[in-house]
C-alpha cells in the first residue's frame, strides 16, 4: 500500500513540479504488465465471482471497499480533503461509470461469455469519439477516424448478431442490449468527467468515484431484489477469491499502475491497454472456462480493435484523449 501513497506526492504538485525522477525500466514494464494482464483478467474474475454472489451486490461491495481503502490511504498520505463540489462530480461520474457501466457489464456476464463481453466493451472509445463529434461545437473527425467509427460499429453489430455452427445466436439478446447500454453509459460518463470538478489528486478522485459508484450499485442490487436471493454462507471459495482479487488487485493495484504510468510514460503508450485487455480476456475465457469463440466473432472482434487503434492513433494524443478505463475494471 505504500506505493499507492507515494503517487499522491506528484499528484499534488501538479504542473508546478519541475523535478522528475526517471523510473527504472523494470518498474515501467511491471506497471504495463499489471495494467495489461490484471485488467484483462477482470472479465474472468467477474464471471467467477457472480456464480454465487449477485452481480450488483458483488460489484458494489467490491468498489465501495476498494474506494474506502484508497480514500483512507490518500488522506493519511497528506492529500487535501475534497470539497463538496468534488463529491457532486464524483457521484455523477460514479453512477455513470460504475453503476451504468461496470454494474451493467457484471449483470450481463450472467448471459454473455467473457471474451465476447470484452470485445463489445472494447467499443467504448468509439462511442466517446462519436459523442465528442456530435456535441455542440464538437470535434469533427478526419476521414480516417470516421472510417474507424464505421468499421468499429460494424464489428460490434457483427458480434451481437453472430451465430455458432448450429445457427444459434451466441450473444443473448437481453445481455447484448445491456452491454451496449453499459458502453453508452461509460462513454457518457467519460466525456462528462473531462469537465467535472475533481480534486488535484487523480487517485483521490478515483477513490471518491468508487465510493459513490459502489453505493449506487448496492442500492441497485437492493432495488432489484438481489438481497432476497443472496445467502453469504452459499458463497463458493472460487467466488470469494475472485472477489478479493477484483477488489485488491483489479481495483487498487490496477488503478495505481494506470495513474502512475500516465505520469511517467506517454499517453499513446498507456492507451495500448485498450487493445490488449480484450485479447487477454478472450484467451482466459477460452482457456479457463472453455468458452466457444467461433471465427466469425474473432473476425468481428478484430474489426473493433482495429477501429479503436485507428481512431486513437490518427490524431494528436494527450492525457485527455487516452482511452477511458473500461467498465470491467
Amino acid at each position: 500500500m505504500r506505493c499507492i501513497a507515494q503517487i499522491a506526492e506528484p499528484a499534488e504538485t501538479g504542473v508546478h513540479s519541475t523535478v522528475k525522477t526517471e523510473p527504472s525500466r523494470g518498474l515501467v514494464i511491471a506497471a504495463f504488465a499489471a495494467v495489461y494482464v490484471i485488467w484483462g483478467s477482470t472479465y474472468l474474475g467477474i464471471r467467477i465471482a457472480i456464480t454465487s454472489i449477485p452481480p450488483f451486490i458483488m460489484a458494489g461491495s467490491r468498489f465501495l471497499l476498494a474506494g474506502i481503502i484508497l480514500y483512507a490511504i490518500m488522506r493519511m498520505s497528506g492529500v487535501a480533503k475534497p470539497a463538496c463540489k468534488h463529491w457532486r462530480g464524483a457521484t455523477v461520474i460514479g453512477v455513470l461509470l460504475l453503476l451504468g457501466g461496470n454494474g451493467a457489464v457484471s449483470w450481463a456476464q450472467q448471459r454473455v461469455p467473457t471474451g465476447i463481453t470484452a470485445l463489445i466493451v472494447a467499443a467504448v472509445p468509439l462511442w466517446i469519439m462519436l459523442m465528442d463529434w456530435l456535441r455542440p461545437r464538437g470535434n469533427r473527425p478526419t476521414f480516417l477516424v470516421f472510417l474507424g467509427l464505421c468499421i468499429g460499429f460494424a464489428g460490434v453489430l457483427m458480434i451481437v448478431s453472430s451465430r455458432n455452427q448450429l445457427g444459434v445466436r451466441i450473444v443473448d439478446h437481453v445481455g447484448g442490449v445491456v452491454l451496449l447500454l453499459a458502453t453508452l453509459s461509460w462513454a457518457f460518463g467519460s466525456v462528462y468527467s473531462r469537465h467535472a470538478e475533481k480534486p488535484d489528486s487523480a487517485l483521490l478522485a478515483i477513490a471518491m468515484q468508487m465510493i459513490a459508484g459502489g453505493i449506487s450499485q448496492l442500492l441497485a442490487g437492493l432495488a432489484l431484489g438481489e438481497t432476497r436471493q443472496f445467502h453469504p454462507m452459499a458463497i463458493t471459495s472460487a467466488s470469494a477469491w475472485s472477489f478479493v482479487y477484483l477488489t485488491l488487485i483489479g481495483s487498487l493495484v490496477g488503478f495505481t499502475a494506470y495513474v502512475w504510468l500516465l505520469q511517467v510514460s506517454t499517453p499513446a503508450k498507456v492507451s495500448t491497454y485498450a487493445y490488449v485487455n480484450p485479447i487477454i480476456a478472450v484467451l482466459l475465457g477460452y482457456l479457463v472456462l472453455s468458452e466457444p469463440f467461433p471465427k466469425s466473432v474473432a473476425m468481428s472482434g478484430a474489426l473493433v480493435l482495429a477501429a479503436v487503434v485507428l481512431i486513437t492513433h490518427k490524431r494528436p494524443v494527450t492525457s485527455a484523449t487516452v482511452p477511458p478505463v473500461l467498465p470491467s475494471k
